[in-house]
């Protein structure tokens, strides 16, 4: 008899966890999921350009259209759209980030001299990321690659770029 009780207990308790995780689990995809009229326009005017804008630049953007929004607010929102998969976080630098709205894998160019992203319009090599698998062991999900050199208005201003930017 004592045995079947401590069955039941760990039965029920195993029953708890269960249904605590599946709240969490609606939780966590609620609070992610729910839509403001807020992250709705940071998107819409995130995908109207092309220049793969800072925080602070989609702040200036939004707040032309909502003047009362924060920058706490559009920061924070960038945040939920990179984690939803709605938007790419690009690294631009140590210490800063760029978003960008197109979020099929594709590359970029980065100028040397005047700092601009630009999406670049060529096919991604898929068989990459099985190269590296095999080679490497580990499993390979997918890649970003970002070419740096000098934009064309850049190049044509100054020879080539020479004597600006890091290289």
């Amino acid at each position: 008899m004592r045995s079947l009780k401590i069955l039941d207990k760990n039965r029920f308790c195993e029953r708890i966890i269960l249904v605590i995780r599946i709240i969490t689990n609606k939780m966590e995809k609620k609070i992610i999921r729910r839509s403001t009229k807020q992250k709705s326009m940071i998107l819409e005017e995130l995908g109207k350009v092309k220049t793969h804008p800072t925080a602070d630049s989609v702040f200036s953007i939004v707040r032309k259209r909502l003047p009362a929004i924060s920058f706490g607010t559009v920061y924070r929102n960038l945040n939920l759209l990179r984690d939803e998969g709605k938007i790419l976080e690009l690294s631009a630098g140590r210490y800063s980030c760029r978003y960008d709205a197109t979020t099929v894998n594709h590359y970029h160019f980065a100028c040397l001299c005047c700092g601009s992203l630009f999406d670049l319009d060529t096919e991604v090599l898929k068989d990459i990321d099985t190269k590296i698998s095999k080679k490497s062991g580990m499993k390979v999900k997918y890649h970003r690659i970002k070419f740096y050199g000098y934009c064309l208005n850049c190049k044509n201003n100054e020879k080539g770029g020479a004597g600006h930017g890091k290289g």
